[in-house]
């Protein structure tokens, strides 16, 4: 058996998180083993083929770009050597019935405009001031939540300051993202756009805190496409993850996390083809709610097993098609008629919507709607559409017949706000919360873990440390909360705090990465590569 120092960390899922976790440790010297059940690396950020192409079926937008700058800086190179990126100058074109229309825009005097000539001066102005405090809202949350180990109520004041009351105040705790809405928009259509911010992290609008409205100052400070689609920011983690050398097993689904004699440590994990691999540490990149089925049932779920503690779900439907009607942006979002309906039969009644709201993204477009270079304007194009749908995956089956219903009331929303798709059915791949569930064991379909409602919902999500020492945690279900760049930073802080438990460090030194010499932290052991 290898002495402790040279068994390896593994990491279960190619996730965000596992990714950013798996390279940081390789950077610091530590030999790390990657097992991902799917056949390539991403997680969520997953791809769909139909009709010969190849969709993003995942996220298809990047913010916080500093998350990623920061962790491939401690790997010794830069996100743009890694992947090619387009900053996004329209952020979003919104329809509403009878194809009433808003785009907004990075710049926030463009967007101040158009809210302007849409609702007219004091909405504009109230949005003046959401910006401001949406802005004022993430730097107190920046570096005291989002980017450190989970608080607790008492440890965020401290970080913010007992002395600031003010500070504290301004995080609005104790309101609904909905409610507070109301203080700066009069126009109901609006405060459903910027309502639609509680999605982001699956939630619903009416009952997630105030301080969701940091997405607005999250988006104000850079979404940006990745060219060849979101997968391909995976893509590009798992190659310099390879470089840096961690071993990368795809196809490799883990049926157990074992434990030492005493039960109270991990010693490896087991494959379904019952391979076991050694390891010093885990870090399992996966939703948490599925722990009990790796660890056995001693082990208690930490979230997500209550369905109502869900968060979305979601049908997606990828399928080549011609747009019809109201001019597309890269994102565009069609509103339904009724959110408080909409989001009662999601989390109240645990139904699909009638009548849901929208998400298409036209993956053959720029940000602005402009088709790509060599692509014919009529022509089929990628269409990519989305309506939030209840985490009943695992006690809901969606068979032909329920998938029909939901697509239909899906074309019927689009069309009554002014869009039509000639689509082949027949080529369409549709995904809906049992599909989810069945890859992502243990979630029911919900994408983001548990939902973020109520004041006390962030400091539910567990941290970085696992129930069993050696145990790490990383992924959407866990601190700091779902989407890619804190997924990302989910990982970091597990490699982290494992790093700190074991006594290592991620000092950096000039090695060779492929591509050219660049700073580089060296492996244990290792001398510079030429």
């Amino acid at each position: 058996m290898p002495a402790p120092a040279q068994r390896p960390v593994v990491v279960i899922g190619a996730g965000m998180g596992g990714l950013a976790a798996a390279m940081l440790l390789a950077a610091a010297g530590h030999r790390v083993i990657v097992v991902e059940a799917g056949d390539g690396p991403g997680g969520k950020m997953r791809v769909v083929e139909t009709s010969g192409q190849r969709f993003d079926a995942g996220p298809t937008v990047m913010t916080m770009k500093w998350v990623f700058d920061n962790l491939l800086a401690r790997c010794g190179t830069r996100l743009e050597d890694e992947i090619t990126l387009n900053r996004c100058d329209l952020l979003a074109r919104h329809y509403w019935d009878r194809g009433e229309s808003l785009d907004l825009f990075a710049d926030v005097r463009e967007s101040r405009r158009a809210i302007a000539e849409f609702a007219g001066k004091p909405d504009a102005d109230g949005f003046q001031r959401f910006v401001e405090d949406s802005a004022r809202i993430f730097t107190l949350l920046k570096d005291s939540f989002i980017d450190a180990t989970r608080p607790n109520p008492a440890s965020l004041s401290l970080r913010i300051g007992l002395r600031r009351p003010g500070s504290l105040l301004a995080l609005k705790p104790f309101s609904t993202l909905w409610s507070a809405l109301g203080g700066y928009f009069s126009d109901p259509r609006l405060r459903q756009l910027f309502g639609r911010y509680a999605t982001y992290c699956g939630s619903s609008p009416f009952l997630a805190p105030a301080t969701l409205m940091l997405v607005a100052h999250v988006e104000q400070a850079g979404v940006w496409r990745v060219e060849g689609g979101m997968n391909a920011l995976a893509r590009g983690l798992a190659d310099l993850a390879i470089r840096l050398g961690v071993e990368v097993h795809y196809g490799a689904r883990v049926r157990k996390i074992c434990r030492d004699n005493s039960g109270k440590a991990v010693s490896g994990v087991m494959t379904d083809d019952e391979r076991h691999i050694d390891a010093q540490a885990v870090v399992y990149n996966g939703d948490v709610a599925a722990l009990p089925r790796l660890l056995g049932p001693s082990i208690p779920s930490s979230s997500g097993q209550r369905p109502k503690e869900r968060s979305l779900s979601a049908l997606v439907a990828c399928s080549m098609g011609v747009p019809r009607g109201v001019p597309l942006a890269h994102h565009t979002v069609f509103f339904s008629d009724n959110y408080h309906s909409e989001f009662g039969a999601i989390f109240g009644r645990q139904m699909p919507p009638r009548d849901p709201t929208v998400y298409v993204c036209a993956q053959d477009r720029d940000a602005s709607g402009k088709l790509h270079a060599g692509h014919a304007h009529g022509a089929s194009e990628r269409l990519y559409c989305l309506m939030n749908l209840p985490a009943d995956g695992d006690r809901r089956r969606y068979d032909e017949s329920e998938l029909e219903r939901c697509l239909t009331s899906m074309d019927r929303r689009l069309a009554a706000n002014g869009l039509t798709i000639l689509r082949d059915a027949n080529a369409q791949v549709v995904t809906a919360p049992d599909k989810f569930e069945s890859l992502y064991p243990g979630s029911g379909g919900a994408l983001y873990g548990m939902a973020s409602h109520g004041w006390a919902a962030s400091f539910n999500r567990p941290g970085c440390r696992g129930p069993i020492k050696g145990l790490y945690l990383a992924g959407g279900s866990v601190h700091p909360g779902p989407g890619v760049p804190m997924a990302a930073l989910s990982g970091k802080l597990a490699a982290d705090q494992l790093m700190a438990d074991m006594g290592s460090t991620n000092l950096p030194r000039l090695v060779a990465i492929t591509g050219g010499t660049q700073m580089a932290p060296a492996r244990a052991g290792a001398t510079p590569s030429p």
